[in-house]
């Protein structure tokens, strides 16, 4: 058995029956093709190469290096690009194709928001013109941001148009670097990272303190630069912020343009969430986006991770996707968050707001105001504390749960009729969300 064949068996193992014989059970490994620093497969289509690509190289790049003690690069290419006739010659580099990327990242996909209007706007100048305005691009901001959406969806917007774009991770070009300076063939190495079009490179901040890497990247850097071709880049962080960077590398990188990315508000990630669960086709009511955008931090990968498991468990279980099973099945994601915010802080912001006081909340009064005040902070409480039902009726006096059932079903009546009043537990809930950051 090749090595190749061993891996996919492998792999088979650890992936499930459904991905076995969508994608991975078509795929040929081409021995002579491959070697310690790039292995080839082939797949029946673009669609399976890309998806094949997206979720599982890095997975089959990591089981070659269990085998080899060598992490490779993984080339899928077509079953049409295969050359059946050995009396041709056989180019057994294939690298110097544009990178498969991500078919999801587009520019129509992204959503908008005053917290990345700026750096998408700059993406799309990019898109249009690239190596002409611009040169590099520098795309900073904290993790799940956006950026590697963002910076894909140029390149897949570039290779549409028939461009050569390269996408990789500076882990990734550090890996290739160090195995072609391993096995002497950094002349491979060069023509793929410097004869394309488009240069992505993304995590930029792991470049620091590698110097012989710094080294070949200054050197890369400069050769597409005098050429013309776009670098775009992105970091956690803006140039003068990484540490152990080397001066000509730090001012290069400031030659261009730098555009930050900032946390998304709650309007923008309610948009986002929306926007996955249409394009995944998960079915979720507004009561079950708005708590996930008020409670699950700005990283939109986690928000997405939240989206996918809840998605899972209610076709597993056969379950309806309410919000009391919503926050169920992602609590734990949410204690770290919630840990520090009591219902008293709750009650407090939620009386200073209505012009009431936290104890006229608490009693027992049947006024308007005061009715409308009590179920409001039970809502809230509801889903921006870590409290159970049960907890939250001890709390309020209340006779059991099913008191606080109602009062949340009430409110969520109201705010579905009355656009005014959903304001106004959104304000409350951002509000409330600031407190944590406070507290914390």
């Amino acid at each position: 058995m090749t090595i190749g064949k061993k891996v996919i068996e492998n792999l088979k193992k650890e992936i499930s029956q459904k991905s076995w014989d969508r994608y991975i059970k078509w795929l040929i490994y081409d021995e002579k093709m491959s070697n310690s620093i790039l292995v080839q497969f082939y797949a029946p289509n673009i669609l399976v190469a890309k998806w094949i690509k997206t979720k599982f190289a890095d997975k089959i790049a990591h089981l070659f290096e269990m085998e080899t003690k060598v992490k490779p690069e993984i080339e899928i290419s077509l079953y049409s690009d295969r050359k059946y006739n050995k009396k041709k010659s056989i180019n057994r580099d294939n690298e110097n194709s544009s990178t498969i990327l991500n078919p999801s990242f587009t520019f129509d996909s992204f959503i908008v928001g005053d917290s990345n209007q700026f750096a998408y706007t700059t993406a799309k100048s990019v898109a249009k013109k690239p190596g002409i305005i611009y040169n590099p691009l520098f795309i900073y901001g904290g993790v799940g941001l956006g950026k590697t959406h963002l910076i894909q969806a140029i390149g897949n917007h570039l290779i549409s148009g028939g461009k050569k774009v390269i996408y990789t991770t500076f882990e990734q070009f550090m890996n290739k670097f160090t195995s072609h300076l391993k096995v002497q063939t950094m002349s491979r190495f060069r023509q793929h990272f410097r004869e394309c079009d488009v240069l992505i490179i993304d995590d930029i901040q792991f470049l620091s303190g590698k110097e012989q890497t710094q080294e070949e990247f200054f050197h890369t850097f400069n050769e597409l630069h005098q050429a013309k071709k776009q670098i775009i880049i992105t970091s956690d962080r803006p140039p003068n912020k990484i540490p152990k960077l080397v001066d000509r590398l730090r001012s290069r990188f400031e030659w261009g343009l730098m555009a930050d990315i900032q946390p998304p508000k709650l309007d923008t990630k309610i948009s986002i969430i929306k926007k996955k669960c249409e394009i995944d086709g998960v079915n979720l009511n507004s009561d079950i986006i708005n708590f996930l955008a008020s409670n699950m931090g700005s990283n939109i990968r986690e928000i997405e991770g939240a989206i996918i498991k809840l998605n899972a468990y209610s076709g597993l279980m056969n379950q309806e996707l309410t919000l009391e099973f919503a926050h169920n099945v992602i609590k734990d994601q949410l204690i770290e968050k919630q840990k520090s915010i009591s219902i008293e802080s709750v009650l407090k912001l939620v009386a200073k707001e209505l012009n009431l006081k936290v104890s006229d909340i608490k009693s027992k009064k049947r006024t308007r105001v005061v009715v409308k005040a009590r179920r409001i902070s039970i809502y809230l409480v509801r889903n921006l504390t870590p409290n159970s039902m049960p907890q939250i009726a001890l709390y309020f006096g209340m006779k059991d749960h099913t008191s606080v059932s109602h009062a949340i079903k009430k409110i969520t009546e109201i705010a579905d009729k009355d656009k005014e009043f959903k304001t106004l537990i959104d304000e409350l809930s951002v509000k409330i969300n600031k407190l944590k950051v406070e507290i914390n």
